[in-house]
């Protein structure tokens, strides 16, 4: 399991690699201007576009053949990276690299669910689910100061060496594939039915409607918070809220997840989160609600991937599930900077905190329609 979750690292690691060396980057690419946006986000609109193929897809060829193509393609388009290649080539390699991000992070939660004991899921998934942010930490700790010393090429290659390592542990851990969907590739009219059997279903889209509003809300709260924080504590509260997100998923969360179904310990999440944000019209900016916010959005962190197991017994449908994580939340945190900054542009402070509170709202009342939907008889 910790061997997936070093995967899992990897693959938070395409995003940070790039966004938090972002001001380094006009070095290696001077007079790119704005186009150099599109480095970070360009791995992020493959998902958008591609998230839900990619659950149909992996469950096609195979969870261990997709986890291994992901480090290993990943680990070769990050040496490339690191030659420093023309801006054009170097986006060109993005978007590539968004594919096999996309097989990483739908093929290592669903092995981690079909590998671990049924008591044991709720810690390992909720462990997974912090992989974005101790990545994130990780790279910001290590890697930022590899950058500053070598260059923003040196830290591309220590991730290609990273990615390229966990291929080789995980091709000598990893069982053999079971046949999931035939073991062919699936036909584009297939791919479509597919696709659209997530998003009818109130058991396998579950998931991925709440992690709709969570990436919205949470990377958006991230971002845009900071100017109404006091300025002596803007820097440690940023710096913690992402660290008690984690802590409150792997403690509460997973103490939670013991008596109580996943999709409850997400409903219980977004109400109170949805709560609190409402006490900033209160006290704009409490470094102390800043991180009670973040520790109710750390028990969705851990809940939305549990809930793909609990709500979703057989492994393609697992797949299927993961991609639509992959999917929502790619649109969710494309989104949700953009249109709460235009919120706050036309409304001010309380642009902010109603639709942050209404898309948290959203969440919980979401899982309350699907749950109905599958009593009624919706959840295939």
């Amino acid at each position: 399991m910790l061997a997936l979750w070093g995967g899992g690292l990897g693959a938070a690691g395409q995003y940070g690699k790039v966004a938090l060396v972002y001001d380094m980057l006009p070095a290696l690419y001077p007079g790119a201007g704005a186009v150099l946006g599109w480095a970070v986000s360009l791995v992020g609109v493959v998902g958008i576009v591609l998230g839900v193929a990619a659950g149909v897809v992996v469950s096609s060829v195979g969870l261990r053949r997709a986890m291994l193509a992901g480090l290993a393609g990943g680990a070769a388009l990050s040496a490339l990276q690191a030659l420093a290649p023309p801006l054009w080539a170097f986006l060109a390699l993005r978007v590539v690299e968004g594919a096999f991000h996309l097989a990483l992070v739908v093929a290592a939660p669903t092995l981690i669910s079909q590998l671990s004991a049924p008591r044991h899921r709720p810690v390992t998934l909720t462990l997974w689910g912090t992989f974005f942010g101790v990545a994130f930490a990780g790279i910001a700790a290590f890697g930022v100061p590899l950058a500053e010393r070598h260059g923003v090429p040196a830290l591309f290659l220590a991730h290609a060496v990273w990615m390229a390592a966990f291929a080789a542990v995980l091709a000598a851990l990893l069982p053999a594939d079971e046949t999931t969907e035939g073991g062919r590739l699936p036909r584009p009219g297939d791919l479509m039915a597919r696709s659209a059997r997530i998003y009818r279903s109130a058991r396998i889209g579950a998931p991925a409607a709440g992690w709709l509003f969570y990436t919205f809300a949470f990377v958006a709260l991230l971002t845009l918070i900071g100017p109404a924080i006091p300025e002596a504590a803007r820097t440690a509260t940023l710096t913690a809220m992402p660290l008690v997100s984690i802590a409150a998923s792997l403690t509460l969360g997973v103490a939670l997840l013991r008596w109580m179904s996943a999709v409850a310990v997400m409903q219980i999440g977004f109400a109170s989160a949805a709560a609190l944000t409402l006490a900033f019209l209160a006290a704009p900016g409490h470094p102390a609600l800043c991180l009670a916010v973040a520790a109710a959005l750390g028990l969705v962190q851990g809940a939305g991937f549990a809930a793909v197991p609990e709500l979703n017994a057989a492994p393609a449908d697992r797949a299927l599930a993961n991609g639509g994580l992959a999917q929502t939340g790619n649109l969710g945190n494309t989104l949700g900077v953009p249109v709460l900054a235009a919120c706050i542009a036309a409304f001010g402070f309380p642009g902010l905190v109603w639709p942050l509170a209404l898309a948290l709202a959203l969440g919980a009342l979401g899982q309350a329609v699907l749950r109905r939907g599958r009593r009624d008889g919706c959840g295939t």
